[in-house]
């Protein structure tokens, strides 16, 4: 029973930082990479539809993508999209694809970005923290019903804390190498 509610917790845990990298993966840096469109949808026959599903995805160059609609009745929604986002680029279609130019990153701009990330790790961190606090309350539940003994429930605290530091320095450590990412000129 206690390692069922550890392992749910940690379960948790783990899926904070996933979502913390994927995060990550959608700020954009210096370099164009697909991962940067994934929170995009465009207008697809009167359904919002990720953009991933409408078309692949070619980085010839550092700072430049390709996207080659399978439907070129999606280009213009694709277009549109792109060029509403917050990624500060300017799309340009060529009737067969459209070519996205990564322009380069001001010093104060990736301040921002680096800011944004900060808040996304925060975001994953209480994520984790939650997990841990659900997973004492139950604890805590068990006791006071008398389902297990209360040397028991401090060891399993104990592994939640030590699962909670673990999963928290994971969290920072990917905040790091983006951090490290944004800076690199």
């Amino acid at each position: 029973m206690i390692s069922d509610i550890i392992r749910e917790a940690e379960t948790k845990m783990a899926n904070a930082i996933e979502y913390a990298k994927e995060e990550f993966a959608a700020i954009r840096t210096g370099r164009a990479h697909p991962a940067m469109f994934a929170r995009l949808t465009a207008d697809y026959y009167g359904a919002q539809t990720p953009i991933q599903q409408l078309a692949t995805f070619q980085v010839p160059e550092a700072r430049m993508v390709i996207i080659s609609p399978f439907d070129k009745s999606a280009m213009a929604g694709i277009e549109r999209s792109i060029r509403d986002s917050d990624l500060g680029v300017n799309p340009t279609n060529d009737g067969a694809v459209i070519r996205v130019t990564m322009p380069q990153l001001t010093e104060e701009r990736r301040r921002e970005y680096i800011k944004l990330a900060k808040t996304k790790a925060e975001d994953a961190r209480i994520s984790v923290r939650a997990a841990r606090r659900t997973a004492k309350e139950a604890l805590d539940k068990m006791v006071k019903d008398k389902e297990v003994g209360e040397d028991e429930a401090a060891r399993a605290e104990k592994q939640l804390d030590a699962a909670t530091k673990k999963h928290v320095d994971a969290i920072d450590d990917v905040l790091k190498h983006k951090e490290a990412e944004l800076l690199e000129v």
